[in-house]
């Protein structure tokens, strides 16, 4: 079994955390929005299709899923309640609040039917889950997916020296560089998606995963 760092602190204070940066959020993770673009390039919704995205954050792909999606209503889940008000707010103002439904809640277990989405978008969200849980994560994922569904995912690559030193960081620090690298591929296979598409790109010297997935 691949080894990666585990996460230490619970989801009551991740959420908290988030609920603490939901204001200045697009500032601190501006630098991601380049590698959620082309995740959600890579994704191609098209209209009419039904989509999730989990960990939607203050709502940057929210905005470009919702535009590609309509007149499809696009679902978002997310832990915390403050950064889904930011992300209603956003979207609000752009004119798209009646395209999109969020909830807060667990993406561990998700509250929707089986066979519900054709396509479902995490990004820099998978690595938020304890080691032990993300197959969890994954497994939902597969389940309320439709047959022949995609999933999208981008995330930060456990694979090169600079890690270490992120690692590092994550192990002393867990509130404020909570997430760590994982080895995102393998986890989305180990549960029966078959990889279709995978770019790699490096994010400050660390490099990232921007894979597309079939069920």
């Amino acid at each position: 079994m691949l080894k990666i760092s585990r996460v230490s602190r619970t989801k009551e204070e991740a959420s908290q955390n988030y609920d603490r940066l939901s204001r200045l959020y697009d500032l601190f993770a501006s630098s991601e929005k380049k590698f959620t673009d082309f995740g959600l390039e890579m994704l191609a919704v098209q209209s009419g299709e039904s989509v999730l995205e989990i960990g939607f954050g203050t709502g940057h792909a929210l905005l470009k899923l919702a535009r590609a999606a309509h007149p499809a209503i696009v679902n978002g889940i997310d832990i915390s309640k403050k950064m889904r008000i930011v992300a209603e707010r956003k979207l609000r103002r752009a004119g798209l609040k009646n395209a999109i439904r969020l909830k807060t809640g667990d993406a561990a277990k998700l509250p929707y039917d089986n066979f519900q989405f054709d396509a479902i978008f995490i990004s820099f969200t998978l690595e938020l889950f304890d080691t032990p849980e993300m197959p969890f994560v994954l497994q939902e994922c597969y389940r309320v997916l439709k047959p022949g569904g995609r999933l999208g995912v981008v995330a930060l690559k456990k694979e090169c020296r600079a890690i270490h030193v992120y690692e590092w960081f994550h192990e002393k620090m867990p509130t404020f560089v909570d997430c760590r690298p994982i080895y995102a591929k393998e986890s989305i296979e180990d549960v029966g998606f078959q990889i279709t598409k995978n770019k790699k790109m490096t994010m400050w010297g660390l490099p990232v995963d921007i894979l597309l997935a079939k069920k």
